[in-house]
């Protein structure tokens, strides 16, 4: 028995090449690498996401998040000076004020207006300043009533991470940056292990009896920033939101009943099944029956760690020191993904968001 402290953050490092930090997708979604790793065994096979239908069994149940990337990223100036700013759209309120991550020289003032560059590099007065919040971030409230997802369309970017491009997008990023099945906006970055699937992947699945089902997490700031304490339990996660639905809940439940095997695409999906089965232990559900849920969470899964929900994780490789990488080893033991972490590097894998993945079952 490993008597690793698993609450060390400093165990969770490794040295990434900055070659195998993936810039751009495969330009067929469906050729990323895929690390097949047995939970039990320890086995590593190298394969292709286009094989998934030959791993998979008749009766599984695949859980996709399809929460939609809306164009979070703002870029503009202040409009009395001229001067540069720039903010990422976090959440809005049901009175209409938006919360949002904001940069620039200088005090923003309440009252002073903020113009947003559109498509065709117009500024435009577009934000009103209320006030600043805590951890930085501002409040404001759109000068235009038109829905926020027209608003954001209009002004916005692709939120991409800071380690692809610098987080500079391309016109391509709109469609590579997002699930083919995104429905419900609301992620200000992608599930991103669903974006290996294509439409035809997920019929062909469908066809050899596999089933799929929906969940949704809206995916927020905190995906974006690094665990600052030394220890994991000393880091505060930040809450999203996630729904678990009825109709998801009786394809699983039908899953089980006939042996089926409960697949997480993503670490978001994951985080809606395991916080609806937390919700409702201690009351009569069972480990392993799924009932419906939504709400805030921000459940932080890390070594150890007991699951209720999945049976098998698909993933993409994530950065060293992440709670993300602590959720894999939570789940598929530290050591076997410390490992395959190793053997990934060994292989060149493409890492993170635009990267490669892992199936681990």
């Amino acid at each position: 028995m490993s008597d690793i402290d698993y609450d060390r953050l400093d165990r969770y490092h490794f040295e990434l090449p900055r070659e195998l930090i993936a810039q751009h997708p495969m330009e067929h979604r469906i050729d990323a690498r895929l690390l097949l790793l047995n939970r039990q065994s320890g086995a590593i096979e190298h394969l292709y996401v286009r094989d998934l239908p030959d791993l998979l069994n008749p009766g599984d149940a695949l859980v996709l998040n399809n929460s939609k990337v809306i164009p979070a990223r703002l870029i503009g100036t202040r409009t009395s000076t001229g001067g540069r700013w720039e903010g990422l759209f976090l959440r809005a309120s049901s009175e209409g004020i938006w919360e949002i991550l904001s940069k620039t020289r200088g005090k923003l003032t309440p009252g002073e207006t903020l113009s947003l560059r559109d498509h065709e590099g117009r500024d435009c007065p577009a934000l009103a300043v209320i006030a600043p919040m805590e951890d930085g971030h501002l409040a404001v409230r759109p000068i235009d009533e038109a829905p926020m997802v027209e608003i954001l369309e209009r002004y916005g970017r692709v939120p991409l991470p800071p380690y692809i491009r610098d987080g500079q997008m391309v016109d391509s990023d709109a469609t590579t940056y997002q699930t083919v099945y995104a429905k419900h906006p609301g992620s200000v970055a992608a599930p991103t292990a669903g974006l290996h699937f294509t439409a035809d992947l997920i019929r062909h699945l469908q066809k050899r009896g596999v089933v799929t089902a929906g969940v949704t997490l809206h995916v927020g700031l905190g995906t974006f920033r690094p665990v600052s304490t030394e220890r994991l339990s000393e880091h505060k996660m930040h809450s999203e939101w996630g729904e678990l639905t009825e109709a998801a809940v009786s394809k699983l439940n039908q899953c089980r009943q006939q042996s089926g095997r409960v697949i997480a695409v993503g670490t978001t999906s994951t985080r809606v099944l395991e916080s609806a089965a937390n919700s409702a232990a201690g009351e009569s559900a069972a480990d392993g029956v799924a009932t419906a849920w939504s709400g805030d969470t921000n459940i932080f899964i890390r070594p150890p760690y007991t699951f209720r929900s999945i049976d098998g994780l698909m993933t993409n490789f994530h950065l060293p020191k992440s709670t993300l990488l602590a959720l894999v080893a939570a789940f598929a033991g530290y050591d076997a993904t410390m490992r395959a972490y190793q053997v990934a590097i060994e292989q060149r894998y493409r890492f993170y968001s635009y990267g490669d993945c892992m199936l681990i079952v």
